[in-house]
Order: C-alpha cells, then structure tokens, then sequence
C-alpha cells in the first residue's frame, strides 16, 4: 500500500472502495488515513480521491510539508493521470471537455453541468485503447471538481464502466468496481524542490 516515504511525506496506493478519509457512518471510519496512521501516526491529509477510485494518494509528514503540497495542488502544479475504461467507443482520439459543474443538492453527492451557476472544470482526455463495447483512456484533470472525471465523460455520452451514480445500470454492472484509477502522480518535493514522479499499474 505504501509506495514511497521520506521525511517529509509518503505515497500510498489506495484500493477501490476504501474511503480516503473518515465518513460520518461508522462503515465509513475505516479509511486509507487510518491505514496509513497505524504505521505513520504523524501523517497528515493533502487531498483525497472518490471511494470507488484506486490509485495515488500523498499524504504530508509535517505541518510544512502538507502547508507546501496544499499550495501545489490549490495552484495547480501537481500532474495527476487517470486510466478509465468509458462505455461505448470514443470516435475521436483526443479532446478537452470545459464544462462547469456544482452540486447536485436534491439528489447529494451527485454534481451536474450547471453552464449558467457552475464552477470552471476542464479535463483533458486520450484514448489508449478501443474495445466492442468500451475505451480505455486516459484523463488529466486541469482541475480538481468532485467527480469531475465521472460527470465530464457521462456529459461526453461515454459513461464510466462501474459507475454506480453516473452510468445507467447497464453501463454500471459491466464492472463490479469504478473503472477509475489514479496512475501516475508528480510534483516537487515541498521541501528539497526536486522533481517526485509516481505511478501505479492499473488493476483493470
């Protein structure tokens, strides 16, 4: 689970379907940040990614460290890729998807399109591979909405396979998980300022 450790931060490899953080059920307590606390008392949250999502997470150290790589994720100089599998077959081989999104309240915690009251959202996406019935691609969030990713490629007609709030039923029972997955993570260390590049194999 754990990928990289330093003094100042670590790198975790979290499963789908493991909370990053506490929810307020108690089947919500147990948590990757829990996990990673059992060995690393002192670590701390930087940012987290949806329950259902795999991959890398970076947890801070130090009250330093985590000042640091909160900045760099508020200022948008982390680079984050995601691997997803996209129901149907994506025609185009690469694209941007600029949509504004905002919380869905009646029906929370779906977000939606919202062209009009919506927060600036763009992702950038490639196809890797295309199947009978699926694509794989791979997505760069430019920034960072909850569930940005699901909505902007269920917005694109092309829903993730396994998507329980997003995909029709159909679409959502061609996997028994989200196909989501944080691949690959880069940033500069908060305190050395050297180049930090992480990735994880993809699980489907």
């Amino acid at each position: 689970m754990i990928l990289h450790v330093d003094d100042d931060l670590l790198v975790a490899d979290k499963p789908a379907g493991l909370p990053t953080v506490p929810g307020r059920p108690v089947e919500l307590h147990d948590c990757l940040w829990t996990r990673v606390q059992a060995t690393f008392p002192e670590a701390l949250v930087v940012h987290r990614i949806d329950m259902g999502t795999s991959g890398l997470v970076v947890f801070a150290r130090t009250p330093d460290a985590q000042r640091g790589l909160n900045l760099a994720f508020e200022q948008r100089r982390v680079g984050k890729t995601y691997v997803a599998l996209a129901a149907g077959r994506i025609a185009e081989d690469e694209g941007e998807i600029d949509l504004p999104l905002i919380a869905d309240w009646p029906a929370r915690p779906r977000q939606r399109v919202d062209r009009v009251h919506g927060k600036p959202a763009l992702t950038r996406w490639r196809v890797l591979e295309r199947h009978a019935e699926h694509t794989r691609v791979e997505l760069t969030p430019l920034t960072g909405r909850s569930h940005q990713l699901r909505v902007h490629l269920a917005a694109l007609g092309h829903p993730l396979l396994g998507d329980a709030l997003y995909a029709p039923p159909a679409v959502e029972a061609l996997m028994p998980r989200l196909a989501l997955h944080a691949h690959t993570l880069a940033f500069m260390h908060p305190r050395a300022g050297t180049p930090q590049v992480f990735s994880s194999a993809v699980p489907f």
